[in-house]
C-alpha cells in the first residue's frame, strides 16, 4: 500500500504575477525551485491562504533571483498579484521508504528571497 507524503513545500510565497491570457502553470524563481527541490513540469498545488482558493497546476522556470510567483492560466483568476500561497508537491511511499523520506521545507521572507531551508522527517515531533 502506496501513502503520500508531503515531498517539497514553498511557504508564504507572495505572488508576483497573476497572467490569465498566460498558456497555464507557475513560474517560480529557479533559486526557488532548486531549494525545494522541484523541478520544472513537476505537478504542484498551490494553497491561497489570502483568498482560501486551491488548484493543481506544474512548475515552470522563472528567472533566478527574481523571487518570481507568477499565476498563469486559468489559475489567475484564483491569485491575484500579493496573496500570499503554499506551494507544495507530494510522494507516495510504501512502508519500507517511510523512515528514510525527508521533506523539504522552504521559508521565504520579503520578496520571496529563502530564509530557511528545513529538512523534515515523518517522525519529527513538535517542539
Amino acid at each position: 500500500m502506496l501513502r503520500p507524503f508531503l515531498r517539497a513545500k514553498i511557504h508564504r510565497a507572495r505572488v508576483t504575477r497573476a497572467d490569465p491570457d498566460y498558456v497555464g502553470s507557475i513560474s517560480i524563481d529557479t533559486d526557488l525551485l532548486a531549494a525545494a527541490d522541484l523541478l520544472p513540469l513537476e505537478q504542484v498545488d498551490v494553497y491561497n491562504l489570502t483568498r482560501g482558493t486551491r488548484f493543481t497546476t506544474y512548475c515552470i522556470a522563472g528567472a533566478a533571483g527574481s523571487g518570481e510567483i507568477g499565476v498563469n492560466g486559468a489559475a489567475a483568476h484564483l491569485a491575484k498579484t500579493g496573496d500570499l500561497v503554499i506551494i507544495a508537491a507530494y510522494c507516495e511511499l510504501d512502508r519500507e521508504e517511510i523512515p528514510g523520506h525527508r521533506a523539504r521545507v522552504v521559508l521565504v521572507q520579503g520578496r520571496n528571497a529563502i530564509a530557511e531551508v528545513r529538512v523534515q522527517s515523518p517522525f519529527d515531533l513538535p517542539g
